[in-house]
């Protein structure tokens, strides 16, 4: 029935889960992919969309790399958006509204057409665990299967209890049950377990929705795309979402159900996501505000089923209903589904390592919300970290773990097991200190070469990638060498406010202005001509427009990046007694012996630990 012992067994097929079977398999690993319903892989359990704020940088990362998501946010599009376009390209991140349905079985044939990869349907009950290593799975029919590494994806599946109003049931979301059996077996072995909690708003019938009273929130006019390859396609056509407000008549009837809210009525004590609040926990904590936004995004194309951005919800389902029904445009609104929170374990992350193996049971390795983290995005990137790194143990290869100025993805591991979290874990770009370097148009620049070294990035996409990285280099190096005369530059400097030369200069001090971008170049025959004869696509030339505007801003966080991570270089032994040390803090012993940090650096980021402490503990090593 099965292989007699798999190289790595995936628990959980959500986004994680499905990253880190693909990511295993493709690195040649016999691989298995346990889960509840495989009708629901990879399903979009929240909002339709991939991508936002950092979110899209850490999409275009994991397609660097070589994984499933971008492509499938490519394939399955139904808008596309670049959102701060108006400010610098750190911050400029994608993302798209896609189809659900379509979305979850693009996933899934994508993973059967996987060599290396089975699948099996059932829930997983218990781990095998001996001497602190993990040896494989039992189902919940008590089926025994063998692995020699584990990865556990269970989302919001172990012991997840639904709240609707006074109304609570077990469930890892709505229609599908909780697992049951795993936590018990981690706390057995040493574990420290916790509790979270989420939400989800109301599903509606679109055809209800009086769209007229709404604003109109269209897609970009020339949507770009995830993946880095030319599998796939910019959209041609688009889904239009819309906007429209609560009021304080909606927070009103809002208010009338609080004594019956699960959140304020003790029922649920876990923490939720600090940035995507219940509509209940933003009017009681804005409650200064008469209004708030609420995003009307479709569910897919041929569906009529609606996501009500910014309504998530835990009341009792006749105030949902009463409440959206005094939103403007949803007078008439029907439900598909309400509104619920759901609790479930999750287990703090410092009992990781960089690899996302735990400290505890050898060969076990976490992904996803069950390290304390929200989001498709930060769990899919987890996945594909923690199925890498699971490959490469079962291949006895050194493992593979990303820096914080190489990628998003290092900046959120890094984040989850130096400085743990007691709150579902969001990315932002205000968490990376080197974001001009971790931008979502370089991503394969810096990860495809490292990925393409472990086996994952195939030899297409770094050929592509080199093309891209040459290319754009030498269209940098064209600015630099090429001339402009005044009287060339003069007429487009005046037009954009811009001081006029008096002599002749090279074009790429001209392109530097803030107050000239590409277009003003492409007034220039010979930039006109340069592309013309080089044949450079859309991303070459944006590329090389980055590089040249921004060549300053680059440069110094480049140098400031190296300086400050040469402390990664500094390692400290693995057994090292911190209490020895006498003149460091009761504190940042008491830290620095529980999480174990690798470097100096690492040990620099530990909420308690102070400058001070690290001067005492390098002085102590003898640097």
């Amino acid at each position: 029935m099965f292989e007699s012992i798999y190289d790595v067994i995936v628990v959980g097929a959500g986004h994680a889960g499905s990253e880190a079977a693909a990511a295993a398999a493709n690195m040649g690993c016999k691989t298995l992919l346990v889960t509840m319903s495989l009708q629901n892989i990879a399903q979009m359990s929240c909002n339709p969309a991939m991508g936002g704020i950092a979110k899209g940088q850490i999409v275009r990362e994991i397609d660097a790399l070589g994984g499933y998501s971008g492509i499938v946010s490519d394939k399955t599009a139904i808008q596309f958006k670049m959102l701060n376009k108006s400010k610098g390209p750190a911050m400029w991140s994608p993302r798209v509204q896609s189809d659900r349905m379509r979305f979850a079985e693009t996933w899934r044939m994508m993973l059967e057409q996987t060599p290396n990869l089975d699948f099996y349907q059932e829930m997983v009950r218990g781990l095998l665990i001996r001497n602190h290593r993990v040896e494989g799975i039992v189902t919940s029919l008590g089926v025994e299967i063998k692995a020699k590494t584990v990865v556990l994806t269970n989302g919001t599946f172990l012991n997840g209890l639904i709240h609707i109003g006074e109304k609570q049931f077990g469930g890892g979301r709505a229609g599908e049950s909780a697992a049951f059996g795993i936590t018990e077996d981690l706390v057995k072995v040493g574990f420290e377990s916790g509790r979270m909690k989420t939400g989800t708003p109301p599903r509606v019938d679109g055809r209800s929705l009086d769209y007229s009273k709404m604003h109109e929130e269209p897609g970009d006019l020339h949507p770009d795309k995830f993946s880095y390859l030319d599998i796939t396609q910019p959209l041609k056509s688009q889904k239009l979402c819309h906007m429209t407000y609560t009021s304080n008549l909606v927070h009103d009837i809002l208010r009338e159900g609080f004594d019956r809210s699960p959140m304020f009525n003790g029922r649920i004590q876990s923490i939720g996501p600090r940035y995507c609040p219940s509509i209940e926990d933003k009017i009681n904590r804005f409650a200064d505000k008469e209004r708030h936004q609420l995003f009307i995004e479709p569910e897919g194309w041929d569906t009529v089923e609606v996501y009500v951005n910014g309504f998530s919800t835990s009341l009792p389902e006749d105030i949902q209903f009463k409440a959206l029904r005094s939103v403007a445009g949803f007078e008439n609104v029907k439900f598909f589904r309400p509104g619920y929170a759901i609790e479930y374990d999750y287990f703090p992350p410092t009992q990781l390592k960089h690899t996302l193996e735990t400290k505890i049971v050898d060969g076990l390795y976490f992904a996803g919300q069950i390290n304390g983290t929200t989001g498709y995005e930060e769990a899919a990137s987890q996945g594909l970290m923690a199925g890498i790194n699971a490959a490469l143990k079962v291949q006895d290869k050194a493992p593979f773990i990303l820096k914080r100025d190489q990628a998003y993805i290092g900046v959120l591991i890094d984040d989850l097991i130096t400085k743990g979290t007691e709150e579902p874990y969001r990315m932002f770009t205000s968490r990376a200190e080197f974001r001009t370097l971790l931008r979502q148009d370089n991503a394969d620049f810096r990860l495809t070469p490292l990925s393409y070294n472990i086996g994952l990035a195939s030899e297409k996409r770094l050929r592509r990638m080199e093309h891209k990285f040459n290319e754009s280099e030498k269209m940098v190096d064209f600015f630099k060498e090429t001339s402009v005369t005044p009287e060339e530059a003069n007429p487009v400097l005046i037009d954009k406010e811009s001081s006029p030369m008096n002599q002749s200069d090279k074009m790429f001090k001209v392109f530097s202005r803030p107050q000239i971008n590409l277009d003003d170049m492409l007034k220039f025959d010979k930039v006109k001509v340069y592309i013309e004869q080089n044949q450079l696509d859309k991303e070459i030339i944006e590329q090389a427009e980055i590089q040249v505007k921004y060549s300053g801003y680059i440069e110094k966080e480049r140098n400031n990046a190296n300086k400050l991570l040469r402390l990664e270089d500094v390692k400290i032994p693995d057994n090292f007694d911190y209490f020895q040390i006498k003149s460091m803090s009761i504190e940042a012993k008491q830290k620095l012996s529980k999480i174990r940090p690798v470097t100096i650096s690492q040990a620099s980021r530990i909420s308690g630990v102070s400058p001070s402490d690290i001067s005492v503990l390098l002085i102590y090593m003898g640097r």
